[in-house]
């Protein structure tokens, strides 16, 4: 332990002898592992303004000398080098001997650590600091940071009598947290009081004025004068532009010059008490006319630095704070006056729905008056996770918003997140929204993505190639730019060096996460432009700035067409189950709103489906939990914010089974049905037609027996299996949105009469009645992987790269020390006909136990796979992966993703993730000849080639993150893992089920059957009581020359239509026409994600290839 005598103060003279008769000249803040006698400490890191600048004797480092120094790579502080200076005066310069400068640090940063350049007058050392604990002692937990102490030994003469600098820099990496500094030198060397003049810099600022009645550029001359007051002057090309008397400070001075139309240089002479301090030739250059817009906003973390609840009411009080201070600052000039970006939706909404009257009014008034800024986007979203329907569900309040003010939303912010899934820009696009203002992290696991866009606008092109949105990406992230001259100044002439071609510019004006208004804001602004003419600063809404720029350069603005794939949606691996159970409510959610629109509209319960489907949004919004969530995992307020978290996916998972439950009430009376049977309806929600799909009637619905007869004219029995699980199956065919009754009664089930599915041993196959083999497959007796898949005698499977659902467990980041299953017991669960299944169950690292099933499925021809997967509690780095190696060496790629499909490197725009892709449904992989759908309900997260998400920690370097795929047919599905340093979950336990579906096909990959067979898996044929009449006519169906997908058949939330959403799924242009039964629609209409009506239509709708296109029917 360190025993403090003495007090803090700005210096300590110490003139104890050392052996050698040395002693400590000076020192700032005593090394005892603990920086609260430093400013900002322990943790308002976030605040940090200004380098440190410290006079020994003079200087307080409770105020002058930040606890936190920054690095070029901390965005928070304006992602540059940063320089601390220590001034100090001494009587005589030493002759001889030796001193010695000490930095003591509680910590340097865990992945990226900085090298630091000290300088001591004219001598320069540099060091790289070794890595420090976590980000934990920077948030004020300095127990927890790795101490670090770097000595500096010098000739002592390097010393000079009056004033000495020292100057600490950080040059590259990230931040060092300050305990100690103390300067050693010989015994005779005694401090004295700075004094003199010292000419700091002088400089011309890329700044212009008004001089005179012209614009004119000005030199600035800083200087620091210690002792009495003397008189001072700045002279020009040998004439004076500015006296002075200098007071003990430190001043800086501005003079104005003519202002040139190219390089010039000028000579600058500074004169104090008679003497020349200084004399140096500047380089004038020209200055532009930059327009900055700077966009206020917080960063709506629902979580993370708070509890969600406390988030919530402290963004209730920022509203009202932003509204009062736009109405104080009205009154200033244009561009001065004080905007509020909402940046997300989830504040407006849960503001409205407490305030009172009158605050609803003052808020909407706001809106119509320009001071609030509405964003469309409900939350920070993790886009990749969201499902299609999702997607436009999280847009919906922007448009009602749009009705209620009667200003259109037409713009959405992100911030933080670092990529984008490609079916943002239909869903943006088709909810009236044309600008994207993207501020994500300025390194923490980014990738290339700023690298890529980090300002540089573009219009990015839906997978239509008609939608389009213009997107801007700031450089800076949404950190402050304007926090002082320098850093707005820095950040201009680095965007001239990168020859950036606009005039225009946007900044976000952020304190932070979950930050408050910056209420003196619009007063800096002011005093600036009463200051400056340019740089112009405009304080302005998202639209607002999105407008004038797109005016003045929309047609110079590049394109870019692609998927800006994701890199955040990984952190949702660290809640698997959870992730799982919100995929399924979205799709569930569909199914019910389709049964409320096919059998009772009026019934439509819309407030319950607009709070199951916010909570589905929230599990897929991009706060996971609090920012200590890794480094303190049993704290109660990490556990307090998990447990809101995890309820948005219990909650919507309830809820759609509610709903589904509700919309099966309302759709009539109980039927009755024959002595000892039971009478089931089995309903397709989807407009495509099944073919022998799969009904699973659960052991409540068919307890009466094994026989299942389809009610119809001819009362045909239907083969069907009793599974090991109580579960009745069998197969039908139906139409799209069509329903179909059967009786489930006592006997002996018919077998299938064409193909049946059997199990021997190792293996699956099924058979013909001729004894022909159709689809087969084996597994391995140790690992339990899928070793062999043959359908029509062709091998599917690559077995020498681990075969098909080989369970991978990587501790750590080293894919050399990659673990399999082993120890496979398996046995025949299910024997046939209809499904054939083999038990396997494993010891698997990481895990309790993996129990899978592999079921063959008669009369389809595919393999279903169901991973249980029991976790053991693991907090050190994993992840969980199932591999699938293909043997198709020369096939394609292809992706489900939103609203299209992608593949890899070839539909990816520059900055998209490439060690991980977040799926919709299937992942395709097919030559043309031949080919297989991989169908992936539950875990989204895909890898190509091999095990490239090995990427642990915050991850601040581009370099570390793939560039390029090479081809490949081996997938891995990526089911679990805690790789993240925060937000995310640091461990997960118990079990968790990961289905997957695999379809081999002939001939080259068809878009059309990979997303029907993959909508039979993620919305299965619906299984409820049998009520009313039996086998209704179909609400409607669909005629069209080529497929149509229909994504949503709801009530219209006014409940006066029916919505239907049509999708150009094929990827071919195309005519659909709707034929109604009665009763009939009045009217049709084209409509969009606001539900209003456009433009009458009526006969076949055109569908262009990968489009969205909503039609209202009127009744």
């Amino acid at each position: 332990m360190f025993k403090r005598t003495l007090a803090i103060v700005t210096a300590l003279f110490i003139h104890a002898l050392t052996a050698d008769a040395q002693k400590i000249l000076w020192q700032i803040g005593n090394p005892d592992r603990n920086n609260q006698e430093f400013a900002l400490a322990p943790n308002r890191y976030s605040e940090f303004r200004e380098d440190g600048f410290f006079v020994v004797g003079r200087s307080d480092p409770k105020k002058d000398w930040p606890y936190v120094h920054p690095g070029p790579d901390d965005a928070w502080a304006g992602g540059r080098p940063h320089a601390f200076t220590i001034l100090f005066g001494i009587k005589t310069g030493p002759a001889s001997g030796q001193a010695k400068l000490a930095l003591h640090f509680v910590d340097t940063h865990s992945k990226s650590p900085p090298k630091l350049e000290v300088k001591i007058n004219r001598l320069k050392f540099e060091k790289a600091m070794p890595a420090g604990g976590g980000d934990a002692s920077v948030f004020g937990q300095v127990a927890k940071g790795k101490p670090v102490q770097w000595e500096i030994s010098f000739p002592a003469n390097a010393l000079q009598a009056g004033a000495n600098e020292i100057v600490i820099s950080t040059t590259t990496g990230s931040w060092v947290l300050y305990d100690a500094i103390t300067l050693e030198t010989p015994d005779d060397v005694e401090l004295t009081q700075t004094s003199g003049t010292v000419v700091h810099e002088i400089h011309s600022p890329s700044v212009l004025v008004e001089h005179d009645g012209r614009l004119a550029q000005i030199v600035e001359t800083s200087i620091r004068h210690f002792g009495d007051e003397t008189p001072a002057r700045v002279l020009v090309n040998g004439k004076t532009v500015t006296n002075l008397v200098l007071s003990s400070g430190t001043h800086s001075i501005q003079a104005a010059v003519e202002a040139v139309s190219k390089k010039s240089t000028i000579q600058v002479t500074v004169e104090a008490g008679g003497k020349t301090l200084a004399e140096q030739f500047v380089t004038l250059k020209p200055v532009r006319h930059w327009v900055v817009y700077l966009l206020p906003h917080s960063h709506v973390d629902i979580g993370y630095t708070h509890v969600q609840t406390d988030v919530e009411k402290a963004q209730w009080k920022y509203l009202e704070t932003a509204i009062e201070t736009a109405s104080r600052t009205a009154g200033y000039p244009s561009g001065c006056r004080f905007k509020w970006n909402t940046e997300v939706l989830w504040t407006v909404d849960s503001y409205l729905r407490q305030a009172t009257p009158e605050k609803r009014q003052a808020f909407f008034e706001a809106v119509k008056a320009g001071q609030v800024g509405l964003d469309a986007l409900y939350g920070n979203m993790l886009t990749g996770l969201c499902r299609p329907e999702e997607l436009l569900r999280m847009l919906s309040l922007a448009t009602q918003l749009s009705r209620e003010t009667g200003v259109p939303i037409v713009s959405a912010m992100i911030t933080d997140v670092p990529g984008y899934t490609w079916g943002m820009v239909p869903a943006l696009s088709h909810s009236g929204v044309k600008y994207f203002s993207i501020g994500p992290n300025g390194g923490d696991r980014i990738g290339h993505t700023i690298a890529a866009w980090g300002d540089k606008p573009f219009w990015w092109i839906g997978p239509n190639g008609r939608d389009r949105i213009l997107v801007w990406m700031t450089g800076t992230g949404y950190y402050q730019v304007f926090r002082s001259t320098s850093r707005l100044l820095q950040y201009l002439q680095r965007l001239e060096e990168k020859g950036y071609p606009y005039d225009f510019v946007q900044v976000r004006h952020c304190l932070g996460d979950n930050g408050a208004p910056d209420v003196e804001f619009a007063d800096k602004v002011k005093a600036w432009n009463d200051t400056y003419a340019y740089p112009k600063l405009v304080i302005a809404t998202t639209a607002e700035m999105f407008r004038d720029f797109e005016k003045k350069y929309g047609s110079r603005i590049p394109e870019a067409r692609g998927d800006f794939t994701p890199y955040w949606e990984d952190g949702a691996a660290s809640s698997a189950r959870e992730t799982a159970l919100n995929r399924a409510a979205a799709e569930r959610l569909v199914q019910a709103e389709t049964l409320f629109a096919l059998f009772n509209p009026k019934a439509y319960p819309a407030d319950a489906f607009r709070q199951a489907w916010r909570n589905v949004v929230l599990y897929d919004e991009h706060t996971w939990g609090a920012h200590n969530s890794i480094s303190q995992p049993d704290h109660p307020f990490v556990k307090s914010q998990w447990a809101i978290k995890q309820a948005f996916a219990l909650d919507a998972d309830a809820q759609s089974r509610k709903l589904l439950e509700t919309a099966d009430s309302l759709r009539g009376q109980p039927a009755t049905s024959p002595d000892a049977a039971q009478a089931i309806d089995v309903i397709n929600t989807s407009a495509f037609s099944v073919s022998s799909g799969l009904v699973v009637v659960p052991p409540t619905l068919s307890s009466e027996g094994d026989v299942v007869v389809a009610v119809s004219s001819n009362q045909k029995r239907i083969p069907s299996q009793r599974l090991s699980s109580g579960e009745l199956v069998f197969r039908t065919s139906l139409a799209g949105t069509s329903a179909q009754r059967f009786h489930i009664l006592k006997g002996t089930p018919v077998f299938p009469t064409d193909v049946q599915v059997k199990a021997e041993g190792l293996a699956l196959y099924s058979i013909s009645p001729s004894r022909h083999k159709g689809i087969s497959l084996r597994v391995d007796e140790t690992t339990g992987a899928i070793v062999s898949l043959q359908m029509a005698g062709r091998e599917l499977v690559d077995a020498e790269s681990g075969g098909l659902n080989e369970y991978i467990y990587l501790p750590g980041s080293d894919l050399n020390k990659a673990q399999r299953a082993s120890q496979a017991k398996i046995s025949i669960k299910e024997r046939g006909p209809l499904v054939a299944s083999l038990l396997i169950e494993s010891q698997a690292p990481g895990c309790r136990k993996l129990s899978t099933e592999i079921r063959l499925h008669a009369q389809r021809n595919y393999v279903e796979i169901i991973n249980t997967v029991d976790k053991l509690p693991i907090r050190d780095k994993e992840g969980v992966h199932f591999g699938f190696a293909f043997n198709l060496p020369e096939s394609v790629i292809r992706m489900d993703v939103p609203w299209g499909v992608v593949r890899p490197e070839t539909d990816q725009i520059p900055g998209a993730c490439k060690n991980w892709f977040t799926v919709q449904r299937w992942v395709d992989i097919s030559d043309k000849r031949r080919g297989v759908t991989l169908v992936t309900p539950d875990a989204p997260l895909v890898e190509v080639g091999g095990l490239t998400a090995n990427l642990i920690g915050s991850l601040s370097d581009p370099r570390a993150w793939l560039s390029k795929l090479k081809p490949s047919s081996r997938i891995y599905s990526w089911a679990m893992n805690n790789h993240w340093h925060t937000n995310y979950r640091a461990e997960q336990e118990g079990p968790t089920v990961f289905r997957y579906f695999i379809f081999p096909h002939d001939g080259d990959f068809d878009p059309v059957q990979a997303t029907r067979t993959a909508i039979e898996c993620s919305q299965p044929l619906v299984v409820l009581p049998a009520r009313g009449e039996p086998n209704p006519q179909p609400r409607f169906t669909i005629s069209a020359s080529a497929p149509v997908a229909l994504t949503a058949c709801k009530p219209s939330e006014d409940g006066k239509a029916i919505i239907l959403r049509l999708f150009g799924v094929s990827g071919k242009p195309t005519k659909a026409k709707f034929n109604w039964s009665e009763p009939k629609p009045s009217r049709l209409w084209l409509s969009d994600n606001s539900e209003l009506p456009f433009a009458p239509v009526s006969g076949a709708i055109a569908v262009p290839a990968w489009t969205i296109v909503t039609v209202r029917a009127e009744f």
